[in-house]
């Protein structure tokens, strides 16, 4: 029976990371409000989640080693190789998204990571791209204003939308 020290020890950490969620969650309050759930109750869920991949993988790693593991080569795996223009319109679109969504707004900083996103991916079609995220973000900046009562920054777009959001 095949055992691989590194598979149990990284079995064992996530098994003593997940009691270690457990004790701390066992500290929060569990007085629920008018929903009858607790700030306790999510990162229980969290804790219980993590003790089960814990045993799980301690499990595997005792009894023989994690089965179906992929191969440590990349190139068994099937990866491709690093691609440094992807990975660079993907981290100009979160940069962008952060430095636009204070003076912006939320639809705005959405549109401009999302057409980064897309051209990260390979796309070339700008306009299309724009057009996606705009509905996007607008949906999901309409989504979270009037159904979920949750305030985003509208900037640019306050003349348009009110001074409530929309």
């Amino acid at each position: 029976m095949r055992r691989n020290a590194a598979e149990i020890a990284l079995s064992l950490g996530v098994l003593a990371l997940g009691l270690g969620v457990a004790g701390v969650t066992a500290t929060l309050p569990s007085e629920g409000g008018y929903a009858g759930i607790g700030p306790n109750f999510i990162p229980g869920v969290v804790a219980a989640g993590i003790v089960v991949l814990g045993l799980w993988l301690s499990f595997e790693a005792f009894s023989g080693g994690w089965r179906s593991a992929a191969p440590d080569d990349a190139h068994e795996r099937g990866e491709h190789p690093f691609n440094a223009a992807a990975f660079g319109w993907i981290t100009a679109g979160l940069f962008a998204h952060m430095a636009l969504i204070g003076w912006a707004g939320f639809v705005i900083a959405g549109v401009a990571l999302f057409a980064c996103v897309t051209r990260g991916f390979g796309s070339t079609r700008v306009a299309r791209d724009l057009a996606l995220g705009l509905l996007l973000s607008l949906g999901v900046f309409v989504f979270f204003v009037k159904l979920l009562n949750v305030n985003l920054p509208a900037g640019w777009l306050t003349p348009l939308l009110g001074s409530a959001g929309i």
